[in-house]
């Protein structure tokens, strides 16, 4: 799965390596600070958005983002692709 991500006035799409009810982490080579605010857009399907922060890193290898902020009408489409991604596996 991919995702939309902006940071700091950086824009890219990613690929989603691991994902869970807290967060997920992205595959990324950019660096950006503990603490950074990220707004994303999963590009499935009827495109979630949501509000994360940078929660850890690792250089070359990518990000450790938290959920800050689901909207009301979309928290019901990311629980049903968490759920699609972890009946996956």
């Amino acid at each position: 799965m991919w995702v939309y991500w902006e940071c700091n006035g950086d824009r890219d799409v990613s690929r989603v390596k691991d994902m869970g009810v807290g967060g997920l982490f992205i595959e990324t080579p950019r660096i950006k600070r503990v603490g950074a605010a990220t707004n994303l857009l999963f590009l499935v399907r009827g495109q979630i958005p949501a509000n994360a922060v940078v929660r850890h890193l690792k250089r070359g290898g990518g990000l450790g983002l938290k959920f800050k902020a689901v909207s009301e009408k979309d928290r019901p489409h990311l629980a049903a692709l968490m759920r699609r991604l972890m009946s996956s596996t």
